[in-house]
């Protein structure tokens, strides 16, 4: 059997952060190993669980989505990482597109960010 993909969820609405952690425990193949509601705390993080993949609030207190992602990519080397937004914007879609992720609505459904949960783990 395959090792479930290991998801970090950054996502400062702490109903929001935990339905979706519920939710995606429960689909077979993925793993939440744990969230933070700060993009700061997203690396260390990430390190330390050892995430596969990291979705993140594209619109958090303290850094926006890109900030997270660039700094994932110094500290967390093997993560891939998904966008979440409640509106996928011009400003939303640019910066997903120039990090090279994917981005994820959050009334799209579960079944939408489980795709491309899978899609970024497999690169």
């Amino acid at each position: 059997m395959e090792r479930a993909i290991r998801v970090l969820l950054v996502e400062d609405n702490d109903v929001y952060r935990l339905s979706l952690e519920f939710l995606l425990d429960r689909y077979d193949g993925l793993e939440v190993v744990g969230s933070v509601a700060m993009g700061s705390a997203a690396a260390t993080a990430c390190s330390e669980l050892e995430a596969d993949v990291v979705v993140i609030d594209y619109r958090l207190p303290d850094m926006d989505g890109s900030e997270v992602a660039a700094e994932l990519r110094e500290r967390c080397l093997e993560a891939s990482v998904v966008f979440l937004s409640a509106s996928a914007g011009r400003d939303e879609t640019a910066a997903a597109r120039a990090a090279g992720v994917a981005l994820v609505r959050k009334d799209e459904g579960v079944e939408v960010l489980v795709g491309a949960v899978r899609a970024a783990m497999e690169g």
